[in-house]
C-alpha cells in the first residue's frame, strides 16, 4: 500500500518514508493524492502525477489545479493512492 504521513518538520525517518513514496510512485507512474501545507498555512488536498523529486522539491502536474507545481517536500503531510478514472472509462 502506498501510504504515508509526515508532520511538518518531522524526522529524518519520517521524511524518508514519504520520499521513498514520492519516488515510487514516480517510478510506477502512480497518481497520487497528497496533503500540502501552502506557503500560507492552509492545508489542501491535491491529486497530482509526480514527476521528479529535484532537492527539496516534488516536480508534478496537478490534476486539481491542472498545471505544473512544484511542492516543498517537507510541507507534504500526507501521500496516499489516487483514484482517478479516464474519461471514457
Amino acid at each position: 500500500m502506498l501510504f504515508a504521513y509526515n508532520t511538518n518538520k518531522c524526522s529524518y525517518s519520517e521524511a524518508n518514508t514519504v520520499l521513498k513514496k514520492l519516488h515510487r510512485a514516480i517510478d510506477d507512474q502512480q497518481h497520487i493524492q497528497i496533503i500540502y501545507l501552502g506557503s500560507d498555512g492552509h492545508t489542501t488536498q491535491r491529486t497530482v502525477r509526480p514527476l521528479a523529486v529535484s532537492g527539496d522539491r516534488l516536480k508534478a502536474y496537478c490534476l486539481t489545479r491542472r498545471a505544473p507545481r512544484a511542492f516543498v517536500i517537507d510541507n507534504i503531510l500526507a501521500v496516499y493512492p489516487a483514484s482517478v478514472t479516464k474519461k471514457g472509462a
